[in-house]
């Protein structure tokens, strides 16, 4: 017989603990900084920052504080001159989607322009800072020809196609008035589209929009005075905003979607290869773009 019986229960029960204990630590770090554990009433932040060229980030961030039933209201930080037409065109449906069953507040930082802009149509409130650069309602397409410097340099290409029209926008020939047209009219619909979206979500008359999609950019001022923009405010008068439209009298605590969990070797090689791909994406581009030309803008 032991001397000492009662270690025996002592020891089960400090194993139960530390079993118990190791699986709350599981759990958390599983779960990340997301609202599954977080108690008190939250607000979702989603941080839509630099050019617009892949959607699946935002849409996955928005679409998961959407039926989370404990996140009472979101806030959607944009601080983008624009992008792609398609992702801007995805992100503002799902804004959309979220703006219909809780409140959707959008916080302009330095630049919310062209599709930066368009994302934020739908959303309650837009609140932007007095210099905030917004509006640039419009589309562009850019192409470079390239056909006077191969031929100086003794190169030529040979492009063979299915269709006179196929190879439209070439850099290796001349664009024809009949490519013109058809990329004019492409870009004409496109644009009337943003104007649409505009209209509605502002509930502003679709000739009054139209007046202000000339592409243009307006000061956060400027755009509050055209029906651009509601308020003027930095991101936590964002905050209180939400909080007021939520209904939450004390201070919320602001929820960040969680980082998915990486070793540093993983995480340097995927960061690496991700800039990489952004950055020749961003260069090439040449499709239909939600954008605002910060170049000029300089």
């Amino acid at each position: 017989m032991s001397k000492r019986p009662y270690l025996i229960p002592l020891f089960v029960v400090g194993g139960i603990v530390v079993v118990f204990m190791f699986m709350l630590v599981g759990i958390v770090s599983f779960f990340g900084s997301g609202t599954s554990l977080q108690m008190g009433e939250k607000i979702g932040v989603v941080e839509l920052i630099g050019p617009i060229v892949d959607s699946q980030k935002p849409v996955r961030e928005i679409d998961t504080f959407r039926r989370d039933d404990s996140i009472l209201a979101v806030i959607v930080r944009v601080d983008s001159p624009g992008g792609g037409v398609g992702p801007s065109q995805e992100i503002y449906t799902e804004i959309k989607r979220l703006a219909a069953v809780k409140p959707v507040i959008i916080s302009m930082g330095a630049v919310a322009a062209s599709g930066g802009y368009y994302v934020a149509a739908p959303a309650q409130r837009i609140v932007a800072n007095p210099g905030t650069i917004t509006g640039s309602i419009g589309v562009i397409m850019n192409f470079t020809n390239y056909q006077d410097l191969l031929e100086k340099i003794g190169l030529k290409s040979n492009v063979i196609t299915s269709g006179k029209h196929k190879d439209i926008g070439s850099s290796v020939r001349p664009m024809t008035d009949e490519d013109r047209a058809i990329l004019q009219g492409l870009i004409d619909d496109v644009h009337q589209q943003f104007v649409e979206a505009v209209a509605k979500g502002r509930n502003l008359d679709i000739d009054v929009t139209s007046k202000l999609a000339d592409g243009r950019v307006f000061t956060g001022r400027q755009a509050q005075a055209a029906g651009l923009v509601d308020d003027l405010g930095n991101f936590q008068d964002a905050v209180a905003i939400a909080a007021k439209l939520a209904n939450i009298e004390d201070e919320p605590r602001l929820v960040y979607p969680p980082e998915p969990k990486k070793d540093f070797i993983q995480y340097f090689l995927q960061e690496t290869a991700s800039q990489l791909q952004r950055g020749l994406r961003e260069e090439a581009a040449t499709g239909l773009q939600y954008r605002w030309n910060e170049q000029i803008g300089r």
